[in-house]
């Protein structure tokens, strides 16, 4: 009798993409600048229209094919080009548009603990909703898991939202976001998250 052939699991990332997100490449990104260590996880939240739920606006927007005219708020984000590195839609799902070895267009004029252009290192995860509401558990699951394998990835030292490395101009992902549900799932200390938050 012979052996079972030996199983192989497949490699949680590949190249910069987690094997437990669904691929949508978007075109918005470009190298990380030479000797960058990725040690920043930066949390947001998006929808379009805002507090509007469980379209493909976000998806069109992040790979250049929203219809600028499907909607009059559009017309105000008329030819911006940004992308994420993941998307965590209402229901857990997780997208992905750019490899985490990559520099997303996530962070926009920002600094953090003396660092400035947040983009070069840091990895940039989109929560579907809007500034300030509350997000749903299944996100906080997929939010928990995604984060626990970046960890074991990437030297990560840091996790923080927009409005603490664009303070005045950002707001996101408000005070409707659960930071000490985050920090008990990864079991983190609390210098990794911004200083007074927890």
């Amino acid at each position: 009798m012979t052996s079972p052939e030996p199983l192989h699991p497949t490699p949680l990332w590949l190249d910069g993409w987690y094997q437990f997100s669904g691929r949508l490449v978007s075109p918005n990104f470009g190298p990380r600048p030479r000797g960058t260590h990725v040690d920043l996880i930066v949390l947001h939240c998006i929808s379009l229209p805002p507090g509007q739920y469980g379209g493909d606006e976000v998806q069109r927007l992040f790979t250049n094919q929203l219809d600028w005219r499907q909607h009059p708020y559009f017309e105000s984000i008329e030819g911006m080009k940004v992308s994420a590195h993941f998307y965590i839609r209402r229901n857990g799902d997780l997208q992905q548009f750019v490899s985490a070895n990559d520099r997303a267009w996530h962070a926009g004029a920002s600094s953090y603990r003396q660092r400035s252009n947040c983009n070069d290192n840091s990895i940039g995860i989109e929560l579907e909703g809007v500034a300030g509401d509350r997000f749903e558990d299944s996100q906080y699951e997929t939010l928990a898991g995604l984060c626990a394998a970046i960890l074991q990835r990437y030297p990560i030292t840091q996790i923080a939202g927009h409005e603490h490395i664009a303070p005045g101009r950002k707001t996101d992902p408000g005070n409707g976001f659960n930071w000490r549900l985050l920090q008990r799932s990864l079991g983190l200390a609390s210098p990794y998250f911004p200083d007074g938050l927890l």
